[in-house]
């Protein structure tokens, strides 16, 4: 199997020759989707992609862990998606060196013409509005408390700057617009690298945690839910968290788990803008990514589900204040968090705006005026969402429960089947049974996802969280 995942091919070596490296002067080969040749270092591509996977589920990933257990959770199921995850993407470059296209958009062209360029576009602009716009509510929520604590105030007393919708639209106009208006993705390494620094700050304050509180939480009803105060009811509880738990709740966190390690639009922006582009050297930024992100979130959710065991809130931060909510460090990850999240959004902004220039001006070349209107109205948009919509939740979790399988593993499936000829690779191929069997994966999460959004709806219960 290992071979039909990652065989890179004399065809494909030729095709990215002819398609994707600089061309000797004199040249009248048209360089496809691209206004620049690649100039951004391997290790800002990591850092860029590195900072697309990383989303706030990392948040709610020890809650998950709760409901499924350690083994299951980090043995299995992360592991299991990560690798699901590297593959996707080598569908998606695999694609992209057969015919010479760099934009997700143009991949759905050419498998299926206006319609697929169509359906790409409006899938990537739909899903990555709604993770801004899920990263600008943590700004709308978190940052009035965390400004509201260092203040030493016990209730918001209703300032302008402890009011969420001034603050996002503080946010959004002096750090997220300018950055937004950067012509290339590849300059954005640098805050998309400070951005994993806070991250590694949250990882690290959540591993001295673990040995710094003495026990877990009583509930409300004064109930003694602690697994350490009694070595035996500790010793049961470990024995009990390391395998199956819940299996309804298992079943349920393996979408959310899928959605954690959404980048694909991002993917062929930051592989168009990498020095020396080539396949495999745009599958090791991949890989090295997805690893970091695993071992990222596989110790957020180990340290903070230990730290807490069946106390875990579903938003991990919201635990620790249980504990103390002027405890100064906590504060200090809160704004470290906040600051990750913000400059996560002009990253995701970039494949919106390729894909609305797919749509609206696939001719035309690029153009400053363009580019910062489009940038502007998005952000716009989304202030729009996050101000004036009390809870789009439930919106943007339909949403993602179909947009995020359809990016991850329906399309790269099908793009794949449909681009790669069947000189080079019959119907029937290993690797073209695959690809299909990726797709169907992607179609039965869907339908879970789906089916778990309903149950909500129905029995007006809320166990969801955004993977991303």
């Amino acid at each position: 199997m290992t071979s039909g995942f990652c065989r890179f091919d004399g065809l494909d070596a030729l095709a990215e020759q002819e398609e994707f490296l600089p061309h000797k002067s004199g040249s009248k080969k048209e360089i496809h989707f691209t206004d620049f040749e690649g100039k951004t270092s391997f290790g800002m591509s990591i850092f860029n992609l590195s900072n697309a996977i990383m989303g706030s589920g990392i948040l709610g990933l020890a809650f998950a862990m709760s409901n499924t257990g350690i083994i299951l959770l980090c043995e299995i199921l992360l592991v299991f998606i990560a690798i699901l995850s590297a593959y996707s993407i080598h569908l998606l470059l695999k694609s992209a060196g057969v015919v010479g296209i760099r934009a997700y958009e143009q991949l759905g062209n050419r498998a299926f013409g206006h319609p697929g360029k169509m359906l790409a576009a409006v899938i990537i602009t739909v899903h990555n509005i709604g993770a801004m716009s899920s990263y600008l509510f943590i700004v709308k929520s978190e940052l009035p408390l965390v400004i509201q604590a260092f203040l030493g105030k016990q209730e918001n007393t209703g300032e302008w700057f402890l009011n969420g919708n001034f603050l996002i639209i503080i946010v959004s106009a002096l750090i997220i617009l300018p950055l937004a208006t950067m012509k290339q993705l590849g300059y954005l390494g640098y805050t998309s690298g400070f951005s994993l620094s806070c991250m590694v700050f949250f990882l690290i304050s959540v591993i001295y945690k673990k040995f710094n509180i003495p026990c877990p939480l009583e509930d409300e009803d004064h109930h003694n839910l602690s697994h350490l105060s009694h070595g035996h009811a500790n010793a049961q509880s470990y024995m009990t968290c390391l395998y199956f738990t819940n299996a309804y709740y298992t079943a349920y966190t393996i979408p959310i788990l899928a959605f954690a390690f959404v980048c694909h639009p991002e993917v062929l922006p930051i592989y168009t803008e990498l020095r020396d582009a080539t396949k495999k050297r745009m599958q090791n930024v991949a890989n090295i990514s997805i690893l970091a992100m695993f071992i990222m979130y596989l110790l957020t959710a180990l340290f903070g589900y230990l730290t807490f065991y069946g106390n875990v809130e579903s938003e991990l931060l919201h635990t620790y204040s249980r504990v103390d909510p002027l405890d100064v460090l906590v504060l200090c990850v809160r704004l470290a968090v906040l600051v990750a999240v913000t400059l996560t959004v002009p990253v995701v902004l970039f494949p919106i705006r390729r894909a609305l220039l797919q749509i609206l001006f696939p001719d035309k070349p690029f153009h400053w005026a363009r580019h910062i209107i489009i940038a502007f109205c998005l952000i716009s948009l989304v202030n729009l969402l996050v101000i004036f919509v009390p809870s789009i939740r439930d919106i943007f979790g339909l949403i993602g429960a179909t947009s995020a399988p359809s990016l991850i593993f329906i399309l790269p499936g099908i793009f794949y089947i449909r681009i790669v000829p069947e000189e080079q690779e019959p119907m029937f191929s290993r690797s073209k049974i695959q690809a299909a069997c990726f797709a169907a994966v992607g179609f039965i999460f869907m339908v879970m996802s789906l089916s778990f959004i309903i149950i909500d709806w129905v029995t007006g219960e809320s166990r969801s969280g955004g993977g991303h």
